[in-house]
């Protein structure tokens, strides 16, 4: 893939071709208004799944009140934000990085956060995330957090969270299952065997957008939903195998899990907003201030380090990053990013932040925030069909989020295995996310496993004091529950 380094020297910068060229330096960065304009396109189809897997994933968690977020109004605010945000982004800081809403952090809301808190509270807690990430931006301390972190462990979450979406995405295709037994807690399909459609549907979906990924095919994600869907929707019409659960119980082991594969009546529709600002700050009272704030804790580190290494990584991928690793407007980026979290607490649709998939549209040539204005224009017309995703089964949707963690997984080839009070803390960050079913847990295990066997090692000069007051955090987060008894 070629890239392209920004021109320094004035004298030999082409001349901007209008007012559109000159904002967003389009001529400048040896791009065109058409390459934009189709590296724009290219980005929206490879990310357009998220329309249909976040509000799978957010309208599956049942929060601590009974109280469940309604699919179409999901899908209907996960364009919204991720349209509006988008284009944000492309405008201040000219460049081509799409928002949408992060997996690491919606799976976390729904499988760990609304267990202890209600929904609109959830998103209370995501708006304080994005508060504090701005701040954070704004003072110049979040670059200096980044830059205390040691790069195994930055790694070593993306791992973690890759890990942990994966293995929800079995659990929800039935592909794994609880045995119910102590030992082994976790076993294959029905009684160690993939014995029903649907998760024989969830196979051949994984299978093929595993194929299609493989051969770089542009969409290959998308294009893998859309033909599991076809497939679900045949099958269901022919065999009519219905919902799996009834009256909140498993009645028909071999149906489908969140939703039966039907077309709907209607393909558009007028967008349901209707979760827009339904948003309450009350978890601080409901579990705790020492809870909530640990909580706050874990979407801050999870947003924060998976939008760095993003946008590291976008703007080196695109030619524009410096050899520090620096890019146009890192600051206003930053910032920009952070706003993210809090419209996508204050929309309902988890917090949105820089997805790597805009490597898409830099692969198509995109070098400029007209992508960005592309891609957004296109999610918010998405938002006209959103009961076209009601009819995505949890099984077939379950293949895109294995496919995605097994991406976020290759990042563990970066990490140096040689030394084991490096090995020991990234193997806890990694394996604790997964099998604790918490992205709190891991971190927590690595951040504390490396201060106390890098310092018991010879090394604790290495380690920042930051890192230190971190670890800290994480004990008190370990140790919650007594503190609160004692407290009481």
């Amino acid at each position: 893939m070629s890239t392209h380094t920004p021109a320094t020297d004035e004298t030999t910068t082409p001349e901007p071709r209008g007012g559109i060229d000159r904002f967003f330096e389009i001529t400048r960065r040896g791009s065109t208004v058409g390459t934009e304009v189709r590296g724009g396109v290219v980005t929206f189809v490879t990310m357009a799944y998220i329309v249909i897997l976040n509000p799978i994933i957010l309208s599956s968690g049942t929060d601590v009140a009974g109280g469940r977020l309604a699919f179409p109004a999901v899908a209907a605010v996960t364009a919204l934000t991720a349209g509006v945000m988008t284009m944000l982004f492309g405008l201040v800081t000219r460049l081509p990085f799409a928002f949408a809403a992060g997996l690491g952090i919606n799976s976390f809301l729904a499988v760990s956060v609304v267990g202890q808190v209600t929904w609109p509270e959830a998103m209370g807690l995501v708006v304080v995330n994005g508060l504090i990430i701005v701040l954070l931006a704004v003072t110049g301390l979040r670059r200096m957090i980044f830059d205390a972190v040691p790069i195994q462990l930055k790694l070593a979450i993306t791992v973690g969270i890759g890990l942990f979406i994966a293995f929800i995405g079995f659990v929800d295709a039935g592909f794994v299952t609880t045995t119910g037994a102590s030992s082994p807690p976790v076993g294959l399909g029905v009684n160690g065997s993939v014995a029903t459609v649907p998760t024989l549907i969830f196979v051949f979906t994984l299978l093929l957008t595993g194929i299609l990924v493989a051969r770089k095919v542009k969409g290959g994600i998308l294009i893998g939903l859309v033909t599991g869907t076809v497939v679900a929707v045949v099958v269901e019409a022919i065999w009519h195998l219905g919902p799996k659960i009834a009256n909140g119980a498993v009645a028909n082991p071999g149906g489908w899990g969140l939703s039966v594969p039907e077309l709907p009546a209607t393909l558009v529709s007028v967008p349901d907003l209707s979760l827009v600002g339904q948003v309450s700050f009350g978890s601080f009272e409901r579990i705790g201030v020492i809870a909530a704030l640990m909580l706050v804790f874990t979407l801050v580190f999870t947003n924060f380090f998976d939008a760095m290494g993003t946008m590291t990584g976008l703007s080196k991928e695109a030619g524009l990053a410096d050899e520090k690793g620096d890019f146009p407007r890192i600051r206003s980026a930053l910032i920009v990013e952070g706003v993210g979290a809090v419209a996508g607490g204050l929309t309902s649709g988890s917090s949105n932040t820089v997805f790597i998939e805009s490597g898409s549209g830099i692969g198509e040539g995109a070098r400029t925030g007209l992508a960005n204005v592309v891609t957004g224009a296109l999610f918010l017309l998405a938002m006209f069909f959103t009961p076209l995703v009601s009819i995505v089964p949890s099984e077939v949707a379950a293949s895109a989020l294995v496919i995605v963690g097994a991406l976020m997984m290759s990042q563990i080839r970066h990490i140096d295995f040689s030394d084991f009070s490096i090995l020991l803390p990234v193997f806890l960050a990694v394996t604790v996310m997964p099998l604790t079913y918490s992205i709190a847990n891991g971190i927590g295990a690595g951040f504390v496993s490396w201060v106390v066997v890098r310092s018991l090692s010879g090394k604790a000069r290495e380690i920042s004091p930051l890192l230190w007051v971190v670890a800290a955090g994480f004990l008190l987060y370990f140790a919650r529950g007594p503190i609160e008894a004692l407290l009481v």
